[in-house]
């Protein structure tokens, strides 16, 4: 038998600008991989969606490449990982009726505010306790989750939820298309807030919250264990991703669960921090607990008693793109255009002389949950610079991370220091730098840190099989940034701002939200 650096998981990362499907070894290095931009449809009204059959082609397109290489035996699993809190109706055969409704798609806002809303952070208290009770959290107001979603297909769309079999998530969508099996997980269903997260062993949805939320239960998919397997690839599949059929598939897991295993060893209290499209803080802690308030929660876990805290921001690195194309006026292509705007923000000085970004430019969900929610510059003056700008935005991200840190570390109840970065911004040494002095903590920098919840899936499938021991997984960090003094002194005047800054435009975000134009459908589409 192969040693286990020569032998692979075939692994798909859906994220919500793109897809990648790997050959990563099971001790967790990436042998070959391969990028497919999608496309999100946003035609206004709050719509937000993805043509799911898009990427099953996409990923047989790429998995026939990355396995060609290697022979069949060498193969162990195949496994999936990605974007959450989007819902895919499919048909008895797993084949999509409609499109993905994506986790900011809010036209079930209506039906949830009916379900949930109220006086107290936008929730009705009473109601949102026997939500929090049992799941750790509740249906948002927004109509940005799950259960909004289906609220919004059975009155909205209801030709396409009649024709539906199964909601699922998009791991268990690319699951159910390689074999067959519709399946979920309490991971993978954590934001439809229907189980009772006290009991993860318990594999059911929980009655009374299937009840109060209106939603039909044989549409749900039936519960598995993580880290079980759902079946085989399919003859048909195979022949699709030009794999053995029969090779197994793992349960998949959103990719806040994955990222733990691909920044580290499963310990509690490890802290990773991710600036990809989104951006979020996680950790397994070994308790279930909320804080609604701050759309914070912790969500079964990837072991008997392990919890992981979930939150996020709705934009993270993709500020950057937006500033690219927006601002400058030039439609970001490749690497070398972001290694061009890092060095124009290096240009600027800490603090990109006084100006100060706000990223919410599609409204915010933690440390907390204003769909409403706009970004903007402050502090701009006749001789701020573009290189001030792009500083600031990234500046900004950070700054909204540290609002964000402060959250999770109370949520913990301990200081988080180190935190390990993941996600496509981390490849910039200067946003490293600037995460390391606007937090005050040290940031350890995960190698290709862009990959790393593609590798922790793998690692996460290969350690489920049993074909790999922990000691055996290694997770290199290939840079370490330690606060700089002088810089952070700086950034503390500056960051002493910015929560203030959401708290006194609130109301005028709000007002601003009710005269709020739709988005033309041309200018709807667009790759992220």
């Amino acid at each position: 038998m192969a040693a286990p650096q020569e032998r692979y998981v075939l692994t798909v990362d859906l994220g919500s600008t793109g897809l990648k499907v790997g050959l990563v070894s099971l001790t967790g290095e990436i042998a070959r991989c391969e990028f497919a931009l999608v496309t999100t449809s946003r035609p206004g009204g709050g719509a937000s969606t993805q043509d799911a059959e898009e990427w099953w082609r996409l990923v047989g397109a790429a998995s026939r490449r990355v396995t060609g290489s290697v022979r069949p035996e060498q193969l162990v699993a195949a496994s999936c990982t990605g974007q959450w809190a989007s819902t895919v109706p499919v048909d008895a055969a797993g084949r999509p009726v409609g499109d993905c409704l994506l986790y900011d798609d809010t036209r079930g806002a209506p039906y949830s505010r009916a379900l949930i809303a109220g006086p107290v952070a936008g929730f009705a208290p009473r109601n949102a306790l026997a939500w929090v009770r049992r799941t750790g959290g509740a249906p948002s107001p927004s109509g940005a989750d799950p259960i909004g979603h289906l609220l919004f297909l059975r009155h909205g769309m209801p030709d396409v939820h009649a024709a539906a079999r199964w909601f699922l998530e998009p791991v268990d969508y690319l699951t159910m298309r390689m074999t067959g099996v519709a399946a979920a997980t309490h991971a993978s269903m954590t934001a439809a807030w229907l189980t009772d997260n006290r009991r993860p062993d318990v594999l059911a949805y929980d009655a009374g919250l299937v009840r109060r939320a209106g939603i039909d239960a044989a549409k749900l998919p039936p519960l598995v264990p993580a880290g079980s397997v759902v079946g085989g690839v399919s003859a048909r599949a195979a022949g699709e991703l030009g794999v053995p059929a029969g090779l197994p598939v793992v349960t998949g897991l959103p990719d806040l669960h994955a990222a733990v295993c691909g920044t580290g060893p499963l310990d509690d209290f490890r802290a990773h921090l991710a600036i990809s499209t989104t951006s979020w803080i996680g950790l397994s802690v070994p308790f279930k607990k909320t804080d609604v308030l701050r759309s914070i929660a912790s969500v079964p876990g990837l072991r008997d008693g392990s919890y992981i805290v979930a939150n996020n921001h709705e934009t993270g690195g993709r500020c950057l793109q937006w500033l690219h194309e927006a601002v400058l006026g030039a439609p970001a292509t490749g690497d070398s255009d972001y290694a061009r705007l890092a060095a124009r923000a290096a240009a600027a000085p800490p603090g990109s002389n006084g100006v100060i970004f706000t990223p919410w430019l599609d409204g915010e969900r933690s440390p907390v949950d204003d769909r409403d929610a706009r970004a903007g510059f402050h502090g701009l003056s006749l001789t701020t610079t573009q290189d001030d700008l792009v500083r600031a935005v990234m500046e900004g991200v950070a700054y909204n991370n540290r609002w964000l840190h402060e959250a999770v570390e109370r949520f913990a109840g301990r200081r988080l220091d180190p935190v390990r970065l993941i996600g496509g911004g981390a490849r910039s040494d200067l946003w490293c730098r600037i995460h390391a002095d606007v937090l005050g903590r040290t940031v350890e920098r995960v190698a290709d840190p862009i990959n790393a919840t593609l590798r922790g899936q793998a690692v996460f499938a290969a350690l489920s099989l049993g074909a790999v021991r922990p000691e055996d997984v290694r997770i290199r960090v290939d840079g370490v940034f330690r606060p700089d003094a002088a810089a952070g002194a700086e950034y503390a005047r500056l960051y002493r701002e910015f929560p203030g800054l959401y708290r006194r435009q609130r109301r005028m975000f709000r007002r601003l939200a009710r005269g709020r134009a739709p988005v033309s459908r041309a200018a709807a589409r667009q790759p992220r």
